[in-house]
Order: structure tokens, then sequence, then C-alpha cells
């Protein structure tokens, strides 16, 4: 039991990992940090152990999965929102501002 609810722990942290950017798409209005690829992995691998989970009714198994099923969904529905209103050519802010560069002449 103990060993079961350790990685219930590790998988919700594991799940739970992409808060921090999706604040980041709703507070820019921009997916250009979440990549669609990871995002769809993460919900059809908590589908799939949903599935799984479901089938052999164990708990351990479902409650990270289901979890990390929503947070697959809603990434997804995250990325549909804000991709349109990416600018994906353009800098960053904070990248563009403030950067220094080191130019080297050709002057020996």
């Amino acid at each position: 039991m103990f060993v079961g609810i350790l990685c219930i722990i590790f998988s919700v942290a594991m799940y739970a990992s992409p808060l921090t950017v999706m604040t980041l798409v709703i507070k820019t209005k921009s997916v250009k940090y979440m990549p669609f690829s990871l995002s769809l992995a993460n919900l059809l691998n908590g589908i799939i152990w949903v599935i799984y989970a479901v089938l052999k009714f164990d708990l351990y198994i479902l409650i990270p999965n289901a979890l990390g099923t929503l947070s697959g969904m809603v990434q997804i529905i995250l990325y549909a929102t804000y991709y349109r209103t990416t600018r994906w050519n353009e800098e960053d802010e904070e990248e563009g501002r403030g950067r220094s560069e080191v130019q080297l002449s050709n002057d020996a």
C-alpha cells in the first residue's frame, strides 16, 4: 500500500509538471513553448492507462492517470484555443530586449 501511494504521488507530480507551461500559455496567449506532440502523448498515455486500470480495477493506476488524462485534455484545449494567437516567427520580448551580443571584427 505504501508503494502504491508513493507511485500515485510521483505520477500526479509527473502529470502536473506542465502546469507551469499552461500558466505561461494563458498569460502570453501563445503556445510557442508548449509542444503539441508532448501534450498529445500525455493525453494518449493517460487514456491508455485509464482503460487498463478500469479493466483491472486498480485504483493505484486509475487515480493518477485519470488526473493525467484531464491534464492532457486541458493542454489540448489550451493549444486549440491559443494556436491562432501565437506569433511563431517573432522573438519573445524578454529574449529580444536586454540581450547583449558579442560581435567579432575582422581587424586583427
